[in-house]
């Protein structure tokens, strides 16, 4: 059985040229990039080769790049680090349809003693960039805005909310995980102060990450030991999986424009089929930009997660939200957040499109999909 993945938010294959870089540097630049001899500083190139490529992707000074495990820590790095540099009273401002990466994070504060801030996302999934303004206090001492949402695709107005938190004195720090590679991404445009970024969702290795960090920003450790990463984050370099991370930062940047229209084309390609030939469905916050790959499907009278199971029985991966949040009894925080009912956010499955889907492929899933909705409504119904 043909077996076709549509769950690209969740992690992505490697590109056949991050392979080639990742073997490559585990056969032959295995030396300590700390080394000052020739084997440690052959892996010293390729690291900063990778940090030029990554900063190049996102318009930054590479040494305001810092390679972290994962998105996980770059955001924890983050938040967890310009809140504990600071002394006195505290409070953060973030929104409900964070990433658990940075919720978590925020909830470690809120037992640490700092305040936090939550806000809506309405049902478009979209912060307003004047809910922040009026949530900003004397004792603000970070704005943490996730880029684009994992479940829905959502652009958030960064640019917007930048000028905010600049003209209050307060570093934004911005989850970049999925919207890296997808859409272009300037951190001196958007004037952001840190950005979070991931390797495993632009067909790199998993345990690699970047955070952008703007020259001046405080950050207290998370962690201790050497001195690398200029002082940011200590522990010997993953150079062949940060080298295949920069590999694909070069591949975004050279094929981004043309693959981001390409990859619209089959999401709208597989919107549309769905609402013309599924009865009862609908897209979730369709209203506002949204990356080009994904697209957060609600089928009303299903389960979400029987769909999902129905679907990977016919070859077809997708997913009902977050993969890290998968097993949880309760409906998306996302869909819920946005106003979805409890049934519909059950009831929802998210696609997320990549660089090996093909028309045909979007086709044969319209097809499973009108079969699987079918029948599950069916026995429903029967039962």
């Amino acid at each position: 059985m043909q077996r076709i993945y549509f769950d690209h938010n969740a992690t992505t294959p490697l590109a056949p040229e991050v392979l080639e870089t990742v073997v490559s540097c585990l056969g032959q630049i295995y030396g300590n990039a700390s080394s000052i001899h020739y084997f440690g500083q052959a892996a010293k190139q390729r690291l900063e080769c990778a940090r030029r490529q990554l900063a190049g992707l996102i318009q930054a000074d590479p040494r305001e790049v810092v390679f972290t495990s994962g998105g996980t820590e770059s955001d924890n790095m983050a938040v967890l680090g310009v809140a504990r540099a600071r002394a006195g009273p505290r409070h953060v401002i973030t929104t409900a349809i964070e990433h658990p990466a940075v919720l978590a994070a925020c909830a470690q504060l809120e037992r640490e003693g700092v305040e936090v801030t939550r806000l809506r996302a309405g049902t478009a999934g979209v912060v307003d960039p004047a809910e922040i303004r009026t949530a900003l206090r004397p004792e603000t001492v970070l704005v943490s805005v996730m880029h684009a949402n994992n479940e829905l695709g959502t652009i958030q107005p960064i640019a917007e909310i930048a000028r905010i938190t600049r003209e209050a004195g307060v570093p934004l720090h911005v989850d970049g995980v999925q919207a890296l590679g997808k859409i272009p991404v300037d951190v001196k445009d958007l004037g952001v102060d840190l950005y979070s970024m991931s390797a495993h969702k632009l067909y790199a290795p998993k345990g690699v990450g970047a955070l952008y960090v703007r020259k001046g920003t405080r950050l207290a450790p998370l962690s201790f030991g050497g001195h690398h990463e200029r002082d940011r984050r200590p522990g010997t370099e993953n150079v062949p999986g940060i080298a295949g991370f920069g590999t694909a930062a070069e591949l975004a940047a050279r094929h981004l424009t043309v693959e981001a229209e390409r990859i619209a084309g089959l999401r709208d390609r597989l919107e549309a089929a769905v609402l013309d030939r599924i009865p009862q469905t609908g897209i979730n916050a369709a209203r506002h930009g949204r990356t080009p790959n994904t697209a957060n499907i609600y089928f009303d009278g299903i389960d979400g997660e029987a769909l999902v199971i129905a679907l990977d029985l016919g070859g077809f991966a997708v997913s009902t939200g977050s993969a890290c949040s998968s097993g949880a009894i309760t409906p998306s925080h996302v869909l819920t957040a946005i106003g979805l009912r409890a049934e519909r956010a059950r009831a929802s499955i998210r696609f997320s499109l990549g660089a090996s889907n093909t028309e045909e492929e979007v086709d044969a899933l319209v097809e499973a999909l009108e079969a699987s909705v079918n029948h599950l409504r069916r026995i429903s119904v029967d039962a």
